[in-house]
């Protein structure tokens, strides 16, 4: 085995249990390897922190003369004096690993996966992602890999009289803008966070049988994912497939992945682009490559139908889940739990009016994450699940000001617009400023709605918008549109974060259709 496996091998944090293990076990490093491994962290720190601090740095390096020629000899000194403990350093951390069973048995696990590619020997253990190798690339797929046009960008043509403003809102939104809106993409977030991943991910691995991949997209990301297969249990739900994209810092080790592995579907939880183990950063398009690529893997590599998969998506994980609809229109259906309708409306109230201008330029042009557009693409069976206590996308915990209530009307609008005219919108508006179990209808109202809606669409197809209607009164428009939110909306009495109680996880309702169905 080549002592340069040990020298720059990948951190090792963890053995599964199993058949030679039968307890999961913390890789505790020797003392040799633990003592290069804090230098080696620690020059890394002091690097990053020069790094970002470097134009003070030199200032004041020049104004004392160290760029003069005589200063010269002393720099190079100090250079040579920290390349040699950098040096001493891995030496020390290979040492100590060459000498650890455990790190060996990965390393051998690790050449053999690169070599046969066979993962099943690495599987045992939990080490950084970045030296697990590619299960699945979306290039090696034949055919065209193009994605169609993004239909909610704006980007117009620059003009001098807009420039300053769009140049401020591009370099906001590329230093700290991002990372507001995807806190989990922050290096030192996700340092605090890894005991807690590490743990949920064995979690996943042991208890239900999970199989991590890395899925390569369109443009090199590198995605982390884990899958849950539950296609043997005949007597549950594990023939259809649900794709789980979480919210802005969220991971799927610790997500929302548990809802749908409770009440026994199969599970394809990922990671966003720069979160833990996936590579990259969270910008729109990143992000879409990312779900694509997710969606892909599924179909191709697991097996699984387009038809025989349901996306679920949580808060701004949203956005994901109805791009990947918009692209894949033949799911089984999609599920929105706590998301809103546009994020421009979320980001303007949390940063100063003053710059308002610059949010709107940064958000449309960069970062246009508008659900309620994205939602017009998709024409099959969907479902919203509204938190009533929700903190996150409402002002105040106020239910009238949850976002998830435009989203709402934002659909029905789109889909039904003979049926949810002014006065149903303004009725609708009413009825979403309060918990919707106040509300309900008779069986025999419902009984009434869905032959309607059956009639029509097996007339006229149940493709969207759907024009029913035109000719009804407006009690009958009333009516069917309190039965068409409630079959769209459920309200679940908590905050934002959560776990989703399995009672509000269904597959979303459609229109059945029934060829010579006659309404009586």
């Amino acid at each position: 085995m080549s002592f340069y496996n040990y020298l720059f091998g990948p951190k090792l944090y963890m053995e599964y249990k199993g058949v030679p293990e039968p307890q999961r076990k913390m890789y505790e490093p020797g003392a040799v390897e633990k003592f290069g491994e804090q230098i080696l962290s620690t020059l890394s720190v002091v690097w990053s922190v020069s790094y970002y601090t470097s134009p003070l740095i030199f200032t004041f390096l020049y104004r004392r003369g160290y760029f003069v020629a005589d200063s010269m000899p002393t720099l190079a000194k100090f250079t040579t004096s920290v390349g040699l403990i950098v040096v001493i350093s891995l030496l020390m951390r290979g040492v100590g690993r060459r000498q650890s069973k455990a790190y060996t048995n990965m390393v051998n696990a690790l050449v053999q996966a690169k070599e046969n590619k066979s993962s099943e020997p690495l599987r045992r253990f939990d080490i950084d992602f970045t030296s697990w190798p590619v299960d699945f690339d979306v290039k090696a797929l034949a055919g065209d890999l193009k994605k169609p046009t993004d239909p909610v960008s704006r980007r117009e043509g620059l003009s001098f009289a807009t420039l300053p403003c769009e140049l401020i809102a591009y370099l906001a939104i590329n230093s700290f803008g991002l990372s507001m809106i995807y806190p989990g993409s922050v290096k030192l977030l996700q340092k605090f966070m890894r005991p807690m991943l590490i743990a949920g991910r064995a979690k996943l691995i042991e208890d239900d049988n999970g199989i991590r991949y890395k899925v390569k997209t369109i443009d090199s990301n590198e995605i982390d994912t884990l899958f849950i297969d539950n296609r043997n249990d005949n007597v549950g739900n594990g023939k259809t497939l649900v794709i789980c994209s979480e919210g802005n810092a969220g991971f799927y080790e610790v997500g929302i992945m548990g809802t749908p592995i409770a009440l026994k579907y199969s599970v394809l939880g990922w990671n966003h682009p720069g979160f833990a183990g996936s590579t990259g950063s969270p910008h729109p398009e990143q992000d879409k490559n990312a779900i694509d690529a997710v969606v892909r893997f599924a179909n191709n590599h697991l097996g699984f139908a387009i038809e025989d998969i349901i996306l679920y998506g949580w808060s701004i994980g949203g956005f994901s889940t109805l791009w990947a609809a918009s692209i894949y229109p033949d799911v089984k259906g999609v599920i929105l739990d706590a998301t809103f309708d546009d994020v421009l409306y979320l980001a303007q109230p949390r940063m100063p009016s003053s710059l308002g201008g610059i949010v709107r330029v940064a958000i449309r042009k960069y970062c246009n994450l508008n659900n309620a557009e994205l939602a017009m693409k998709y024409n099959g069976p969907l479902l919203l699940i509204r938190r009533t206590e929700d903190e996150i996308i409402a002002e105040d915990n106020r239910i009238d000001t949850n976002r998830g209530n435009y989203l709402t009307m934002s659909v029905l609008k789109y889909r039904y617009p003979n049926l949810f005219k002014a006065a149903q919108l303004s009725s609708t508006k009413g009825l979403l400023s309060k918990p919707l179990e106040s509300f309900n209808y008779t069986v025999a109202e419902e009984k009434l709605c869905m032959a309607r809606l059956i009639t029509y669409a097996s007339d006229e197809g149940k493709s969207f918008p759907m024009l029913i209607g035109a000719d009804y009164s407006e009690e009958m428009r009333n009516q069917m549109a309190l039965f068409l939110l409630r079959k769209h909306l459920r309200d679940y009495n908590s905050t934002h974060c959560t776990q989703l109680p399995g009672e509000f996880f269904s597959i979303p309702w459609d229109i059945p259709i029934e060829h010579g169905f006659v309404f009586t």
